[in-house]
Formats: structure tokens, sequence, C-alpha cells
């Protein structure tokens, strides 16, 4: 056998086993390729998507109280507004204060630009209005921190305040 033979036939072999590895890894670096874009669009999605936002909270019934009265437990609320144009489901989505009381929004649609305020008392719900049916104030007036989840349990938007400053 001579040496280029030789030399060939390594190359060959090389070349084969170049194509091997590369048939094989070529997949997973496609699909590693593939997740790297999909996470990139998906932040690039929530930054796009329907921004909902807590846009208000009355934390304590104003005024004198009616140690837990409806009408006092529902001048307690938090606000969430869609500040896009599209509606969104908050089904499954959660409003929780930082003792962990927590409201489940169930079968509910905030349309484009709008505003829902989530009253803690009893009532009827509504398309602006929704109560949580409680007989206790969930709201510390003094500090407390609202967080809203989406029904994937991610934070969406917190608010938190204190008696010094909100």
């Amino acid at each position: 056998m001579s040496a280029s033979s030789t030399a060939r036939r390594i190359a060959a072999t090389v070349l084969a086993t170049g194509a091997v590895v590369s048939a094989v890894a070529l997949p997973a670096a496609a699909h590693d390729g593939d997740r790297d874009r999909d996470r990139d669009r998906d932040r690039r999605h929530h930054r796009q998507d329907p921004r909902v936002e807590i846009s208000d909270v009355q934390a304590g019934s104003p005024g004198r109280h009616h140690f837990r009265s409806n009408r006092s437990l529902n001048a307690e609320w938090v606000e969430i507004t869609n500040n896009s144009r599209r509606s969104v489901n908050l089904d499954g989505w959660t409003l929780r204060d930082r003792d962990g009381n927590r409201y489940r929004f169930d079968d509910y649609r905030l349309a484009g630009r709008a505003t829902v305020r989530v009253h803690t008392g009893q009532g009827r719900d509504t398309r602006t209005d929704l109560y949580q049916d409680r007989r206790d104030y969930v709201w510390d007036s003094r500090s407390d921190k609202a967080t809203l989840r989406d029904h994937r349990g991610n934070i969406v938007d917190t608010e938190s305040w204190n008696s010094r400053r909100r």
C-alpha cells in the first residue's frame, strides 16, 4: 500500500466521521437555536403583550369605618387596567396581598383600554366591578403589596405602599 492511498483512506475516514458528527450535532445545535429564538420571541412578545397593570389601590376603607360592613369592605379595592387595544383573558389570574390573601379571576375578559375594580366585599360582578366576597379587610392601609399574576404564575405587576409614601 502506498503512502498516498493510506493518506486518502485516512482523509476519507476523517471526512466521513466529520459528516456523521455534523449530522448528529446539527439538529441539536439547530434545536438550541430554535430554543434561543423562541426565548427571544417570548421576551419580545412579553414586551408587546397587552399591558395589564395595577393602576390604583384604595387600601383600607376611607372615612369612618362601619366595622366590616359590606359597604365599607367594598370601599377597599384594587384597579386593574388594560392599556392595550385588545381584550385580555384574565381567567386564572390572581391578585394577592402580602399576607397571602388571594383573589382568583374566573371567566373574566378585560376589554381593551378598560379598567376593572376588584372590591373586597360582596356584590354582583359586572364588567367594571368584581367582588372578592370577603367579610374582612384585605389591604392594609399602613403598608402592603398587591401582586398580580397571570394564569401561569408569572408576575404581571406589583404595587407597594406604606404610610409615608405610595
